[in-house]
This record gives C-alpha cells, structure tokens and sequence, in this order.
C-alpha cells in the first residue's frame, strides 16, 4: 500500500482539542467533523487539503483526550497517512482503529515541511520527500494492521472476517 500526497506540518503537542474543537464534539460524522479540522491550530487547512494529503507533526501528535473524533476527523478530511516523531499513545490505537495510517519516523518529521511532496510506501517501509530528494526508512506495519487499515478500521475488518 503506498499514499502519495502534499504535506501540512505542524510542531510539538498537537491535542485532540486543536484538531477537533470540543465545542463540535456533539456530533460523530465524519463529514462534519471534518469541516472543522485542525482549524483552531490552522484555519486554512481545511479550504486546502485534498484527498491523499499528508499531515507531518513533531513530537507527541495526538495528546490529550481519548476520543476517536480526532483521528475520524483528520481521515475523513481527506488525509491518507500521519507522519511524526512520536504519537500520544491512545491516538495511535484510536487512528488504526479507524482505519487512519500513521508512521512513527523522527527524521521525516523533522525534514518535512508544508508543502511538500511525501509518498508513504508500507509495504517496502519507506517514506520519500520528492521535494526535497529524500528517503527514509520506517518500521513497515504488521500484518494484521495493514488488513485494519485496508478494511477502513478495526470494526470493518471484524465483520469482513468472521
């Protein structure tokens, strides 16, 4: 599986409250919650991205709260793959939950800059930066995960193999 797209970047400590505002919280589809993403930390992005579209973050992407709205919001915005140093724990189980690729890589995270052109391949555990020439190498995912994601999440993939 690879994901090729246009990078946004963000720094350190990017909450569940930046990327999806408690105060839209009242609703859990997708759609609306993704007219909202991300727009207390970057008010552009959502007139921006496109499908495909890549998010890059520094250090623990994702803190803060446990909920799925999050990384449901972000994927359904339109973004195949988050790339950061670190992850908030809950978010990286919530975001293979439903289906939302995410890649633990220091070094891409770092490199990356908005606007740039990342293709993710999973398969053969590379990031690459088009823009900038670069190449990296990330742990590919297990198994089992890549049929998560690849079902759109944990739920689809239990139904699909019973």
């Amino acid at each position: 599986m690879k994901v090729k797209g246009t990078a946004f970047k963000y720094g350190d400590n990017v909450d569940t409250d930046v990327i999806i505002p408690a105060r839209y919280l009242n609703s859990s589809k997708a759609e609306e919650l993704a007219i909202h993403c991300m727009e207390d930390i970057d008010k552009d992005f959502v007139k921006q991205v496109k499908k495909g579209d890549i998010i890059a973050a520094n250090k623990n992407f994702g803190c803060g709260s446990s909920r799925e709205h999050a990384p449901m919001a972000i994927k359904a915005a339109g973004v195949s793959c988050v790339i950061a140093e670190t992850f908030a724990r809950i978010f990286y189980r919530n975001a293979i939950n439903i289906g939302l690729p995410i890649v633990e890589c220091p070094q891409a995270a770092r490199d990356i800059e908005k606007g740039d052109e990342v293709e993710v391949d999973f398969d053969k555990g590379t990031i690459r930066n088009f823009s900038k020439e670069k190449e990296y190498e990330i742990q590919p995912f297990p198994e089992f995960m890549q049929r998560i994601i690849e079902a759109e999440g944990l739920m689809n993939y239990i139904i699909k193999n019973k």
